[in-house]
């Protein structure tokens, strides 16, 4: 069996992308979008009929410009889902605007329209994960929509009190940025790290063992993959998100694929719990320099992107 094969054996494997032919070539469980992904795809002249059919929705509505673009955006959000869904077997990722990182009510509500357009698509809630950023009011937020039985995919994570705070809020899922991690550490360093030195696999690795060790259900999913080597090292990670060139490395290899994480060994593991509220929360996320610095790059990132989609429609509608 080539790797890919291999590694579904022990994880499962999600497609990081919105193009659907990438996603039918690797056969993924799962699939993840963001805003970046979809600009991409919409620039694309294959997928302008999707925006063409999200402007169409809107036909007519009597809404102020900037409402109808954000409403034109959550309905694209939700074709490419529901497109997506007819590929995958499981679930699709889709993000809330991250302009709304630091707001608990608003997050609520974005998310709770997203899962009724997907419903009016005829997809159930149980197939959809809203990602959220992973701040105190995005954790919140999940926290709460949990409640509703609304699924959350917590992203932009990179450092353990983030990822407990998830797990104690009872969010389903979290996407610790591997790739993300590793940049930081090789431009503050100059090392170039690999295998099981990488600091993003190890971030990936003590928060899959933190979890298992304690019992919490909160599923662990590495993300933002630079490499098919740090892919390997998390053999055995709950899921894994990974981009079509990776995907493609891996089904063009046929090196053996060890098992690296397992519920055994972190059982097994020595490490203690930590009471996590509030202050905790922000005391331990200041300290950490990388997590503090990705966490905020990321949410302003992330928002170029959706400013970028605002433009591609505000043309579109001129």
């Amino acid at each position: 069996m080539n790797q890919l094969d291999q590694l579904k054996q022990f994880t499962t494997v999600v497609a990081d992308t919105g193009d659907f032919e990438s996603i039918r070539q690797f056969s993924p469980q799962d699939a993840t979008t963001n805003p970046s992904l979809i600009f991409k795809a919409v620039s694309q002249p294959e997928y302008a009929p999707l925006l063409d059919q999200a402007v169409a929705e809107r036909e007519g509505a009597n809404l102020p410009r900037a409402e109808l673009i954000r409403d034109i955006i959550d309905d694209l959000l939700t074709i490419f889902g529901e497109k997506i869904l007819q590929i995958v077997p499981g679930r699709v990722s889709t993000e809330v605007d991250a302009r709304l990182s630091f707001d608990t009510p608003a997050t609520i509500e974005k998310a709770r329209k997203l899962i009724g357009l997907y419903e009016k698509r005829g997809v159930s809630k149980e197939r959809v994960l809203i990602k959220i950023a992973s701040t105190w009011e995005g954790i919140r937020a999940a926290e709460a929509l949990h409640q509703d039985g609304i699924n959350c995919n917590l992203t932009l994570l990179f450092s353990l009190p983030q990822a407990i705070a998830c797990a104690e809020a009872k969010v389903r899922l979290i996407s610790p940025f591997v790739g993300r991690i590793y940049d930081w550490y090789k431009a503050k360093t100059g090392q170039e790290y690999t295998g099981a030195n990488d600091p993003g696999v190890q971030s990936v690795r003590v928060i899959y063992n933190y979890f298992k060790k304690f019992g919490y259900e909160t599923q662990v999913m590495g993300a933002s993959f630079r490499n098919t080597s740090q892919i390997l090292e998390l053999a055995g990670c709950d899921l894994l998100t990974i981009s079509p060139d990776l995907l493609a490395g891996l089904q063009g290899s046929d090196g053996d694929v060890t098992r690296r994480l397992s519920v055994e060994e972190a059982k097994a593991s020595d490490l203690a719990k930590v009471i996590m509220d509030e202050k905790t929360f922000r005391w331990m996320l200041n300290e950490d320099a990388m997590g503090t610095e990705k966490l905020a790059e990321g949410i302003r990132k992330f928002t170029e992107d959706i400013i970028k989609l605002e433009g591609l429609i505000a043309k579109r509608l001129a």
